[in-house]
């Protein structure tokens, strides 16, 4: 889990500046693992406010944040003057939450989804720009170690013309866990679509720009389960380029993270991102060797019999926060941009129509 230690006082920010002051609604798995964590470990920002009613993740909030105040509503984070909130709550509530926080006059990060449908999500953007605030939705597996050697291959060429970028994210789970992602609502946003889906389709979108169509297989393949949970999205981007996407939870063999084929050559890895492991693990980016990837997993480049092992890139989630901090100084834009995560909406929506009226839908 999250860093058991307690916070040590932050860094300020530029120029001696004192920190920004962040308001955390959610201390479920988003909130504990991932989002304290990185907030804490960012020069320049201070987890000033917990919102939790559950008692037990009072008590793990208190013990590993104690300069955090506790709330147990998100209507008690208004009126502190905070610089920054994080919705890192049910999936539900991101709409309303976000709403009210930027009614109050506070900036936003969302975790990804940011909404159950691309209006809601034009709205909730178009509200921000209204009103001058900042507004960003939480996409770290942009800064996967694998996907940023993937990125760099891209740009530089070196795979040549991109015509097939392959895509997973499979897991062997094939008993229900509970709980709302597991919902067959759609208001829910729940199911793999939207849980994995969201970061899968986002990738390929800032790979390769906007989607033409979209075709989907959305299976429910476990006993009682009522979302999604073994799923493919096929895209064909406006360059022509296909991006195959597979997101499964009853995959009992795994298979490559990332296949991408190109004219000149190819790039194969196998295996995820430490970076979320290190983090359940309770280290941080603060943590020596943070985001290194070992030699034995770095990924093949090449073609045919002629491949090479091809060093990954660090992984770096701590760029993402980071990157808030400056645009909440007015240094930077946001580190991902909320019209991004509504291109990447519109494309659910549309692997939800295809699945269920078995056709390629057009963009």
């Amino acid at each position: 889990m999250a860093n058991s230690t307690p916070d040590s006082t932050p860094a300020a920010g530029p120029g001696g500046a004192e920190p920004l002051r962040v308001g955390l609604i959610g201390y479920g798995l988003a909130g504990a693992v991932f989002h304290a964590p990185l907030i804490t470990t960012t020069p320049g920002l201070r987890l000033d406010a917990v919102v939790t009613a559950n008692p037990e993740r009072r008590e793990q909030a208190a013990a590993r944040h104690p300069q955090a105040r506790l709330l147990s509503t998100a209507e008690e984070l208004w009126p502190l003057g905070l610089d920054l909130v994080v919705v890192a709550s049910p999936n539900r509530t991101h709409i309303p939450l976000a709403t009210a926080a930027l009614q109050a006059g506070v900036p936003v990060v969302v975790d990804k989804p940011l909404a159950a449908t691309a209006a809601e999500g034009a709205e909730l953007a178009e509200l921000a720009e209204s009103r001058g605030l900042m507004l960003s939705v939480f996409q770290n597996r942009r800064w996967d170690g694998d996907f940023l050697t993937v990125s760099e291959l891209v740009r530089s060429g070196r795979l040549g013309r991109v015509h097939r970028f392959e895509s997973r994210f499979e897991r062997w789970r094939p008993h229900l866990k509970g709980g709302w992602r597991e919902l067959g609502d759609p208001s829910e946003a729940g199911g793999l679509l939207y849980d994995l889906g969201s970061h899968l389709v986002d990738q390929a979108l800032t790979l390769f720009g906007p989607a033409a169509s979209v075709y989907a297989e959305l299976d429910v393949r476990r006993a009682g389960a009522a979302a999604d949970d073994d799923s493919f999205v096929a895209l064909t981007h406006t360059d022509g380029t296909r991006s195959h996407l597979w997101m499964s939870a009853t995959a009992g063999e795994l298979g490559p993270r990332f296949r991408v084929l190109g004219s000149e050559a190819a790039y194969t890895s196998w295996g995820l991102d430490g970076q979320e492991d290190a983090l359940r693990a309770g280290r941080t980016p603060a943590d020596e060797g943070w985001g290194v990837t070992p030699a034995a997993m770095f990924g093949q480049l090449g073609a045919v019999d002629d491949y090479v092992a091809h060093p990954t890139l660090h992984g770096a989630y701590e760029r993402y926060y980071a990157g808030v901090a400056a645009a909440l100084r007015g240094q930077a834009p946001a580190p991902v941009e909320p019209r991004d995560a509504v291109a990447a909406l519109k494309v659910l929506e549309a692997a939800r129509r295809s699945a269920a009226e078995g056709r390629t839908v057009q963009l």
